[in-house]
């Protein structure tokens, strides 16, 4: 501080975030060579908050004339000196403290700032540049000021984040005039426009011209949300001013952050978005304005006398500020998840994809998975994929401990924890989250979500009607005004009062279903009809299913059966896709009946298209509805002469929505029109979608795709198999389909538990389809005859009994053995593999010989598992 300032620095009381020298407690500012998760007493405390956000009395605290006679001058020769974790002293002469690449200093409690600058902080660690980070008005005695001084003149670049209130803090004008006299200071104006910055005094005036000059190249600003470019044109100067080229070479290949493209017909829900922005941000920094009229101390928050307005209040808990809302709901701002409640239909994930495109870039990146129950945890862990992250399985070991499969899975999942929630924020967005249990072990939801989430955030998008402690936001029916203009779609004339009535009626018939509205406004857009046509022919069509097929879960059939109308309109949808002789028009229509069985994941259109090929000879439909409306005339003639012109016609009738996937075209069918495309045509769709993933199916980008048909084939838990395969395409699919699926979950993604069960449920499969054979023999064996006489029943050929498909089911069962084995020895499961290898050891022997390779393949897996369970 230069010598001759009278005014003492503004100091608040100790806080968490404050080091305290000598002692035990020091923040996450201390700098580092490379980055270092935080500990998970840190990452996982009981605390919602941040320990570095909590409050201390924003009253200026002079500072005794002892301790600031006894702060470091910024004009003394910088011995090199490091800073460790744990207690330091800068009186000890032991003591030696490292100097730091590079300084970041801010002033100020807005959340949103330090959520800023603990970003920015991140981000250079994980470049290999050494950070510190500092509001040093915070700091209280004497010695947390000296280190912060060492710290300061030992920096090669000065970062100082500058905002309105910056130069109320003579600490931040000192910063700044030191680091831009060095001609080393990279300022960041947050929120702050630098041509609205006014100086009080001569101090700040110094320190505001030291900013306007400062090269142009280093004046970076972060305004209007627009966080993650400026941090990384922040982190990518630093990187080249210290020499870091080398990390910038391994940066990883963008991807497209948000599977789905904006909306441009987005309508309304400004007070759904304002009331998420309110609880992830605190919209108009509601906590500060708390603070700062009440009072507070330390973690204490003080009670504010006359201020509470007639419509609202605000009461304090352990967890932060809460605002009673006009409903009576107490909503926390600030907090890390939030939660869309609402019926299947009414538009929760047009909101969650709004926000995410709208504040997108206050993270680092936004992260969108699939809740559904089976599916969410391995799109959870697939997310390590995008993080950079390996969560692969233990490799064979030998000697040491070899942890059981439940460690090695709760490991890979808190990896992908520990770098979702830290001080780098992501936003994650898990969509129709069908259950807070596991549907794979029962696991809570707060195994993924911790309380204290870092700066990252959370929004969940479900039908329940409360998920676990998170804040709700309750998804309303659209206003008959923005479902009016949901409905007129994209045309441009006018309409009538007459069909403004008639959209009042299907406005009602639909009630809170936003996707049948939209549906509505898609349908008058393409057929060119009047609503007035439109819903005549959409309510005349029957709701008869024809053959009765339970294919769906219980809340799917209820949604069904609560909502006719809306069947009603996507039957009627139906019948467009189908109502035509011409084969190349039917498509799209055959590609909705085989999608509706793939897993609720994006899908490739030339999978799809492969995948519809097999329903050649399935019936076009159950009912024909043309004597009801003319659609064909609508349409008009068209040309089919890709698949992509197919999906092109699901997606103009909203049955469909593109995913931002690349190569090719990538589609998703909405989840209702799953539920009632799986109604249609029986399990042909089904058979169809097992036969195109077996011969175009890929592992690496088709999984969620691969377990879905596993579910089809063999049903797991209590629920039966719907798809039957014949003992030769049994065989292909386990060989083809199936193993490599279960090797892959196992060794990339340490899904030990799951790959085991499906191994198991595959080589179940295969032994009773060897115990049929062998049945099948008693029975045609009767007397003299000879079993190669007999004729009919599966597995059979010519009449007899099939010797090759026998023989592949054996050894194919064998290979299984043999598999699972081999992986349960990684987790140190000998009793079980050693039974498994003995029994993979007698098939071979009788099929294959006792000196074949894959009979001592075996024998030398029996081998390891005796020696390992010796040595370990």
């Amino acid at each position: 501080m230069p010598e001759g300032d009278p005014t003492p620095p503004l100091v608040a009381s100790p806080l968490a975030s404050s080091f305290h020298v000598g002692g035990s407690q020091l923040a996450d500012e201390i700098p580092s060579s490379s980055y270092t998760p935080p500990s998970d007493n840190y990452e996982f405390s009981d605390d919602h908050f941040d320990r570095n956000l909590r409050f201390a009395a924003l009253m200026p605290v002079t500072v005794p004339e002892a301790v600031v006679a006894s702060r470091v001058s910024f004009s003394f020769p910088v011995p090199r000196v490091s800073l460790g974790k744990g207690g330091i002293s800068p009186g000890h002469g032991n003591t030696k403290l490292r100097s730091c690449d590079v300084y970041v200093g801010y002033h100020g409690q807005d959340r949103n700032l330090v959520r800023f600058c603990k970003w920015v902080k991140s981000e250079l660690e994980l470049q290999g540049i050494a950070c510190f980070v500092a509001d040093r008005a915070k700091y209280s005695d004497a010695q947390s000021h000296e280190i912060a001084d060492r710290v300061i003149c030992s920096a090669t670049f000065g970062i100082v984040v500058v905002t309105d209130r910056s130069f109320l803090n003579p600490l931040s004008s000192e910063e700044i005039r030191f680091f831009a006299q060095k001609k080393n200071l990279v300022p960041i104006f947050f929120e702050a426009n630098p041509s609205n910055l006014v100086g009080v005094d001569s101090v700040c005036r110094e320190a505001i011209d030291g900013l306007l000059k400062c090269h142009r190249e280093f004046k970076l600003e972060a305004s209007e949300g627009h966080w993650r470019g400026c941090i990384m044109r922040a982190a990518r100067i630093m990187r080249s001013k210290l020499g870091r080229t080398s990390v910038a070479e391994n940066e990883s290949e963008p991807y497209e952050e948000i599977p789905f493209p904006r909306n441009r017909h987005f309508v309304g829900r400004e007070r759904e978005i304002m009331e998420i922005e309110s609880i992830l941000f605190g919209k108009g920094d509601p906590v500060e304005r708390e603070s700062t009229a009440t009072g507070m101390k330390g973690d204490t928050l003080g009670q504010s006398e006359g201020l509470a307005d007639e419509e609202s209040d605000s009461t304090s808990t352990r967890r932060g500020v809460h605002k009673k809302s006009r409903s009576g709901n107490y909503r926390s701002f600030g907090s890390g998840a939030v939660c869309l409640c609402g019926v299947p239909g009414i538009g929760k994930t047009e909101i969650a994809l709004e926000f995410a495109y709208r504040y997108s870039n206050r993270y680092k990146m936004v992260l969108w998975v699939g809740g559904e129950s089976r599916y969410l945890r391995q799109n959870i862990l697939s997310l390590s994929l995008n993080l950079g992250l390996d969560v692969s399985a233990d490799a064979e070991k030998e000697r040491g401990h070899i942890r059981s499969f439940d460690e090695q899975e709760f490991d890979a999942f808190k990896r992908v924890k520990r770098e979702l929630f830290r001080d780098s924020p992501y936003l994650l967005i898990i969509d129709n989250l069908e259950s807070e249990k596991d549907w794979w072990d029962g696991k809570d939801l707060h195994d993924l979500i911790p309380r204290n989430m870092g700066g990252s955030h959370v929004i969940i998008t479900t039908r329940a009607l409360k998920v676990a402690n998170f804040e709700v936001v309750q998804v309303l029916p659209l206003p008959l005004p923005e479902s009016v203009v949901l409905m007129k779609g994209t045309r441009r004339k006018e309409f009538s009062s007459e069909d403004l009535e008639v959209l009042r009626k299907f406005d009602e018939k639909l009630g809170g279903t936003t996707f049948g509205k939209w549906v509505v406004g898609l349908l008058l857009s393409e057929l060119g009809s009047s609503p007035l046509a439109l819903y005549g022919a959409v309510s005349e069509v029957p709701l008869d299913d024809g053959p009765c097929h339970t294919y769906l879960g219980m809340a799917d059939e209820q949604y069904c059966k609560n909502n006719p109308f809306v069947k009603k309109l996507l039957y009627f949808c139906f019948n467009v896709l189908h109502q035509t002789n011409d084969r190349k028009n039917l498509a799209a229509w055959e590609m909705l009946l085989v999608g509706a069985w793939f897993a609720p994941a994006p899908v490739s259109a030339s999978l799809l298209a492969a995948a519809a090929k097999n329903l050649a000879d399935a019936r076009n439909g159950l009912y024909n509805w043309s004597r009801l409306l003319p659609v064909g005339c609508f349409l008009g003639p068209q040309t089919w002469n890709s698949e992509e012109e197919s999906v092109a016609l699901l997606m103009r009738l909203g049955l469909a929505k593109r995913v931002n996937r690349h190569p090719g075209i990538w589609i998703q069918l909405q989840p209702i029109v799953r539920i009632f495309a799986r109604r249609k045509d029986g399990l042909y769709g089904a058979k169809a979608f097992i036969r195109g993933l077996r011969r175009v199916g890929s592992l690496e980008i088709n999984s969620d795709h691969l377990w879905a048909s596993a579910f089809l084939v063999f049903g797991f838990k209590s629920e039966p198999p719907l798809v039957q395969l014949k003992p030769a395409d049994m065989v292909l699919y386990i060989r083809r389909t199936a193993l490599p699926l279960a090797v892959g979950a196992f060794a990339n993604f340490s899904r030990c538990n799951a790959a085991l069960e499906l191994l198991k449920v595959c080589t179940d499969v295969l032994e009773e389809v060897e115990k049929s054979f062998v049945s099948q023999i008693q029975d045609w064996c009767e007397g003299s005859l000879c079993w190669r006489k007999s004729g009919g029943g599966q597995g059979k050929k010519g009449g007899k009994v099939d010797e090759y498909v026998w023989r592949d089911v054996t050894l194919l069962r064998a290979v299984l053995l043999e598999t699972r084995a081999r992986l349960m020895i990684r987790g140190g499961m000998f009793d079980g593999g050693e039974e498994l290898s003995r029994s993979c050891i007698s098939i071979r022997t009788v099929m294959l010989g006792h000196n074949h390779s894959q009979t001592l393949s075996a024998q030398e897996t029996l081998a390891k598992v005796v020696r390992m369970r010796s040595k370990i």
